[in-house]
C-alpha cells in the first residue's frame, strides 16, 4: 500500500475514533463559519508533496532561498484561509516530503495555489492532488497552533 493511502486511512480512522467519543452540543454558528455540512464535514483537497526531478540541482544558498520561499508561501496561504494543514514527513523510502490540505473544493483551485510555491516552480518538489472529505473542524488547527507554538519557522 503506498504512503498516500496510508495517510488517508489514518486520517479517516482518526475521524471515526473522534466520532465514537460522543456527541456534544451542536453549534450552528460555528458550523456555518467553518462551512460544515450536516455531518460536520466539508470538501478539501489533499496534496502529497514528493521529491521532484530537480531536487539535486539546488544546493547551498539557492536551496535555502527556495525553502525560505516555500515556508513563506505556506504562511501566506494559511493566513488567507486556503491552507488548513501542512507539514513535512520524516525520511522515508517513498519520496514523500510533506503534505498540504487545502481549504478549497476542487483540484484545479488547489493546483493554482500549489503553483505559487517556489519549490514546485523549481521542480524540487512535485504535488499529487486528490479531493478529500474531512472534518470542518480542521480549519481551527491554525488558530490553535498559533496559541501553542513558542517559535516560528
Amino acid at each position: 500500500m503506498n504512503l498516500l493511502k496510508l495517510v488517508l486511512l489514518a486520517a479517516m480512522a482518526a475521524m471515526c475514533s473522534s466520532a465514537a467519543v460522543g456527541q456534544t452540543a451542536y453549534d450552528a454558528d460555528l458550523a456555518r463559519k467553518l462551512g460544515a455540512d450536516d455531518f460536520g464535514m466539508k470538501k478539501y483537497v489533499f496534496c502529497m508533496l514528493k521529491t521532484g526531478p530537480n531536487d539535486a540541482k539546488f544546493t547551498g544558498k539557492e536551496r535555502s532561498d527556495l525553502f525560505a520561499g516555500h515556508l513563506a508561501n505556506i504562511k501566506r496561504l494559511a493566513a488567507a484561509g486556503k491552507l488548513a494543514l501542512a507539514g513535512p514527513f520524516s525520511e522515508n523510502g517513498e519520496g514523500a516530503r510533506g503534505l498540504f490540505i487545502f481549504n478549497v473544493e476542487t483540484v484545479d483551485e488547489a493546483r493554482a495555489l500549489v503553483d505559487t510555491d517556489p519549490t514546485i516552480k523549481a521542480g524540487v518538489l512535485i504535488a499529487d492532488l486528490v479531493p478529500w472529505y474531512g472534518t470542518a473542524a480542521l480549519l481551527e488547527v491554525n488558530s490553535l497552533h498559533n496559541r501553542i507554538k513558542k517559535k516560528d519557522f
